[in-house]
């Protein structure tokens, strides 16, 4: 795994004050805050096409389809995943051989290209909803979940079906969707600072299944895969920390790692900043893990049970996902 290069991102040692941070974080950023994109950070290069195909029917808008690339690649157009999805919409080659349109008009249907694959996924999403359509429950997420586990899995199940993956997938793409794409940026140096300043209190405390919450440490729950129970440990999970830090920054976050990264701007890694989220997993609805950067390879995690919140390297786990930058701006429903 190559880490953060400490040429490009600010290279702050594990036992650096928060003092350190916010002055590496000011160096070079001037008066504006680390983040000024849209909440839902589309590439320019592709706001065009997902503002044409969000219209594409009634069940899709521009920013439930923006929301699904987002979860699907992180708008990364020669993105593939282990099970051979493939492209900015991760079709599968099955999927797009039956719905993939050639959606720039130069005569292919090419899944890596975003002109095909955009529009491909609008129509899709508009076949899936009016398939399933009569099943019970909540439309879009139906169609959601159909999207990720297939018509079939919502109809036999009447809505969503239960699997994990695919409940944190709706979720995740429900609540980054319902995002205010008029105003509000990404979390602010100072915010940064705060953030990595509260996860720093926190160093030492015990990893607790399910615990932590924007008050601090707290029970947990049962139980972890391996029948791990916090429900007699006061402390934090992975995902409870970074609420915790960010929540003393004034910032809300979901609970799972997962909705985190939905609801956070994927950031380049060559251009993390201490504050920054970091992601593991194999996919953006498979993430399980996540801690603060400090700078200099290293983050603020809980890392598992029977272990304590700590500074840890950023290749400490082999299946480091992305990094992203909460947003600071609110939700509103659409």
């Amino acid at each position: 795994m190559t880490l953060l290069k400490a040429s490009t991102a600010v290279v702050v040692g594990a036992g650096a004050t928060a003092a350190v941070i916010v002055a590496a974080l000011v160096q070079g950023a001037g008066d504006n805050p680390i983040g000024t994109a849209l909440s839902l950070a589309v590439p320019a290069e592709y706001q065009d096409l997902i503002e044409d195909a969000g219209n594409t029917c009634p069940e899709v808008s521009p920013n439930l389809l923006a929301a699904l690339l987002t979860q699907e690649s992180g708008f990364n157009p020669k993105a593939t995943s282990p099970v051979g999805a493939q492209g900015i919409a991760q079709f599968m080659p099955s999927t797009w051989e039956k719905h993939g349109i050639d959606g720039n008009g130069d005569g292919k249907r090419d899944v890596f290209d975003p002109g095909d694959a955009i529009p491909s996924s609008a129509k899709y999403l508009c076949t899936i909803a009016e398939d399933v359509n009569d099943v019970p429950g909540n439309k879009q997420n139906n169609m959601l979940a159909a999207y990720n586990a297939g018509s079939g899995a919502v109809r036999k199940y009447g809505g969503v079906p239960p699997y994990k993956e695919t409940q944190n997938y709706v979720r995740s793409i429900t609540a980054l969707s319902r995002k205010n794409t008029g105003g509000g940026g990404t979390a602010s140096a100072n915010q940064a600072v705060t953030a990595v300043n509260a996860a720093q209190g926190m160093l030492g405390k015990p990893y607790s299944w399910g615990g932590g919450n924007a008050n601090g440490p707290s029970t947990g729950t049962c139980c972890s895969p391996k029948g791990r129970s916090g429900e007699s440990i006061t402390g934090f999970d992975c995902s409870g920390l970074t609420l915790y830090a960010y929540a003393k920054a004034g910032i809300s976050l979901p609970r799972t790692a997962a909705q985190q990264y939905a609801a956070s701007k994927p950031v380049k890694r060559d251009q993390a900043q201490p504050g920054d989220l970091v992601f593991y997993g194999s996919s953006a609805s498979g993430i399980h893990h996540v801690g603060i950067y400090v700078g200099g390879g290293y983050m603020i995690d809980a890392p598992r049970p029977d272990t304590k919140v700590r500074y840890s390297p950023l290749d400490s786990m082999s299946d480091l996902y992305g990094i992203a930058r909460p947003v600071s701006s609110t939700q509103k429903e659409i």
